[in-house]
């Protein structure tokens, strides 16, 4: 089977996006080159799960509430609740409100300063 490795975020504006992550999730951004492109390293390498890439959004987005296009991520949190409140802290917004997943936890799915979608789920699972 093949496994996603990786993901990249699109933005329009690269240092907001950086300081909303940043904020939210507390991730760490490195400039690659002297290119539009950070590297996100999203915890340390002997934990599971993935670091991605932070880019300048190639195509603008016609209209704030256009479907999405593309994968949406979902991030391993403590509690759903203390990051929802995180994330509109910090400019994003809850476009689902939490809601239970027999047997697995709970979810939620937000946006980012940026018109990104993403999950971010509290799991009673130990193996997520």
């Amino acid at each position: 089977m093949s496994r996603v490795i990786y993901f990249e975020i699109q933005a329009d504006d690269i240092n907001r996006a950086i300081q909303f992550y940043k904020n939210v999730f507390g991730w760490e951004f490195k400039q690659f080159d002297n290119v539009e492109y950070c590297l996100i390293i999203t915890g340390p390498d002997d934990q599971r799960g993935i670091n991605g890439g932070l880019m300048r959004r190639i195509v603008p987005i016609s209209n704030r509430h256009d479907p999405i296009k593309g994968y949406i991520c979902t991030i391993n949190v403590s509690s759903v609740d203390d990051y929802c409140k995180r994330i509109i802290d910090s400019g994003g917004t809850i476009e689902m409100d939490k809601m239970s997943i027999p047997g697995a936890g709970w979810i939620a799915y937000c946006k980012d300063t940026e018109n990104n979608i993403f999950g971010i789920i509290e799991s009673n699972i130990e193996s997520v």
